[in-house]
């Protein structure tokens, strides 16, 4: 029962944090522009002719 008082608090916590590392990212765009990634990786652009 003593894990419990121990372990109830650090999983809130954890789960806070996360919440919070998750808005964060929300504010500072990183999810703006999702389709971004893909077509990049199908440019060429890096190739050297």
């Amino acid at each position: 029962m003593n894990v419990l008082a121990f372990m109830v608090p650090l999983a809130l916590l954890l789960g806070l944090a996360g919440l919070f590392a998750f808005v964060w990212s929300l504010r500072n765009g990183q999810y703006d522009d999702v389709n971004g990634a893909s077509h990049r990786m199908l440019s060429d652009d890096d190739l050297k002719k």
